[in-house]
């Protein structure tokens, strides 16, 4: 189950390093490639709305296989385009392979978590996909650079990579009570229990800074790595992504035996520091410097979304599983993509590298104002129980 997880979010991001070749070869605009981004993001969204919860009904390997034939087909058609209709449509079926199969698979991994591992599955399901958003850009990469033919054999592996990872799942017997009321969870709804209410707006913040950042690198990192540093070698551009998920990913595994608290205050603090020293690094034409800084943020990254998860998981009831996993899916994959969608809007006007600025100062504020809310609660926790030992002591 983890490693379908990794697969199906790795297909989705492996068209990002082909970005400038499409740019290229069909002359598209930056505004072309914020559309082929926003059809993914509103297919994930539509799908996450709708069929977030189903597997909580029918079972998990039902709406599992189901996604992993969509995102087959989604790499199909990309396989096969020759113009921005096919990569528009390929990208909404990614999206929506990716929002009906994120519930389902992180509540998949909650269920088959061993006796005595209370964290492994909020581990796995905060660090795969940033590990899988790696992963798919360096293959990506890897073969744009040096495969031959690499708008087609890039798919091409994926696909195959898919078909592996759906005899796996066939393989593996499905272990959720199927209960009643299946039609019923496929009005667009969102699933937010009343005990995980508090909880939830308490990390939201963090949630919507850390997967707006992913947001930027998955959209425009290509291309700023090629316009504004002027690097024209393609690992190069995956290598940007991959440095913000992978130091992410490690991070979010690192961290898996600290307080989650703790830890969202580390990952707020870097995702304040770490899009300001980039913006920096651009400023000065410092190659060296984004990187760094880049890897910064992805602590940041890592740790504000792993510890979100951790603490919403740690209150979540087992029914409604994958309802609140994919609420918390559909948040941050709208801070994901929206704001990008709009940045790529704005770089004809104002241009890449202000628009970049912007972006990084506007994922700044959020940060600091969720690191703000995290040592407000966490001093009104702090007198709630100088209050209770009053009161014991009292007694």
């Amino acid at each position: 189950m983890a490693l379908t997880l990794l697969v199906l979010v790795a297909q989705a991001s492996a068209p990002s390093p082909l970005y400038p070749v499409y740019q290229a070869e069909w002359n598209l605009s930056p505004v072309g490639v914020t559309s082929v981004f926003a059809v993914y993001v509103l297919g994930l969204l539509l799908t996450l709305i709708v069929v977030g919860s189903l597997s909580d009904y029918i079972g998990r390997r039902p709406v599992i296989l189901a996604a992993l034939v969509i995102a087959l087909a989604g790499l199909l058609v990309f396989a096969t385009a020759t113009n921005i209709g096919g990569l528009l449509l390929a990208r909404a079926l990614q999206g929506a392979s990716v929002g009906a199969a994120t519930g389902a698979l992180g509540a998949a991994l909650i269920d088959r978590q061993p006796a005595g591992r209370g964290k492994l599955a909020a581990v796995l399901n905060g660090a795969i996909p940033p590990a899988a958003l790696t992963f798919g850009a360096i293959v990506s990469g890897l073969l744009v650079e040096f495969a031959p033919d690499p708008t087609t054999t890039v798919y091409l592996v994926f696909g195959a990579l898919i078909v592996v990872a759906a005899v796996a799942v066939l393989v593996v017997p499905e272990n959720h009570t199927p209960r009643a009321g299946a039609l019923r969870s496929l009005r667009p709804t969102i699933s937010l229990p009343r005990d995980v209410r508090k909880v939830f707006g308490a990390v939201i913040g963090c949630m919507i800074a850390a997967w707006a950042l992913g947001g930027l690198y998955l959209g425009l990192g290509p291309t700023v790595v090629a316009s504004i540093l002027h690097i024209e070698n393609h690992l190069a551009a995956a290598l940007a992504v991959a440095t913000l998920t992978g130091v992410g990913a490690i991070t979010g595994l690192l961290i898996q035996k600290s307080d989650a608290r703790r830890s969202m205050l580390v990952g707020a603090g870097a995702l304040i520091v770490g899009p300001i020293l980039t913006v920096v690094a651009l400023e000065l034409d410092s190659t060296w410097g984004f990187f760094a800084s880049t890897a910064l943020a992805g602590v940041g990254f890592g740790a504000a979304f792993q510890s979100a998860l951790r603490m919403v998981l740690a209150v979540t009831p087992e029914g409604a599983r994958a309802g609140v996993l994919s609420t918390m899916y559909l948040v941050s994959y709208l801070a994901f993509g929206l704001p990008s969608i709009i940045a790529g809007v704005l770089v004809p006007s104002f241009g890449l590298l202000a628009v970049v600025a912007g972006y990084a100062i506007a994922v700044a504020v959020i940060s600091l104002c969720a690191l703000l809310l995290q040592i407000f609660l966490r001093s009104e926790k702090a007198a709630e129980s100088d209050a209770d030992a009053l009161d014991a002591l009292a007694l």
